[in-house]
């Protein structure tokens, strides 16, 4: 069990495994959940070569920062997010006016809202189990972290995990939207590293109009993504390359 180096050793959010996870057991345990209540994460470490496994080998999570994922509104904050990232202060930014709007067009600062849900013949579940497969293909180092939670996205948060915390300290803010987005998009949690967050997505967008009110979400929720993602970093750009995607990242720096 993993103690909170915010607590006394009476705080332990999560059960982390000594080794290395495997595909089969996440999958087993997802499958198990309904019955279980515990819901299995891939942890991913800041550093492979990391001993103390940060941060969940270390305790650097903090469930007693949190709230509920439920008592958040996903489109409000969404809409404040995105007023905070597109303000243009004229005194500490590298980005003129001109440029820094030029980032989030077609929108400028006006908030499009909320992107349609979409439906899709697609498995959720099965998408889930083949992302995971491949994450650590990818990431053999992963270890299998269990929450009791009744999702993955509040699972975020019953872990207590803190990778947005230079934009908000409250990751429960976070669960909501990605909360949100399993039902609206068919998103699963699979793998979480120290500032880094990795979903299966069963109902992408499809078309241009669709990816740039996704992308807008995306920018609310990480700007990072846009900011210091791949050239151009422009939210036209980034709607190009999550259409028809299946798997959403985010880090924060």
């Amino acid at each position: 069990m993993v103690t909170s180096d915010e607590g006394d050793g009476d705080v332990q959010p999560l059960w982390l495994s000594d080794g290395p996870a495997t595909a089969e057991l996440w999958t087993r345990m997802r499958a198990a959940h309904v019955r279980s209540g515990l819901w299995p994460l891939l942890l991913d470490s800041s550093d492979p070569s990391d001993r103390e496994f940060r941060p969940w080998g270390s305790g650097e999570v903090f469930p007693e920062q949190m709230s509920s994922p439920t008592s958040h509104d996903p489109a409000d904050l969404l809409a404040q997010w995105w007023t905070t990232h597109t303000v243009v202060d004229e005194d500490d930014d590298m980005l003129d006016a001109d440029r820094r709007l030029a980032v989030t067009a077609p929108f400028g600062r006006t908030w499009p809202g909320l992107a349609s849900s979409r439906k899709t013949a697609t498995n959720p579940e099965q998408l889930a189990a083949e992302f995971a497969q491949a994450f650590l293909t990818d990431r053999p180092q992963t270890r299998l972290g269990i929450v009791t939670a009744a999702s993955g996205a509040e699972a975020l948060t019953a872990a207590g995990w803190a990778g947005p915390c230079n934009y908000d300290n409250d990751t429960a803010k976070f669960s909501a939207v990605v909360r949100e987005w399993e039902h609206r998009f068919g998103a699963r949690v699979v793998a979480v590293g120290f500032s880094t967050l990795h979903l299966s997505v069963a109902s992408p967008p499809v078309d241009e109009r669709e990816a740039l009110l996704v992308a807008a979400e995306h920018f609310a929720f990480c700007p990072d993504n846009i900011w210091q993602g791949r050239r151009p970093y422009t939210l036209a750009a980034y709607a190009e390359r999550i259409t028809d995607a299946h798997r959403w990242d985010f880090w924060w720096d």
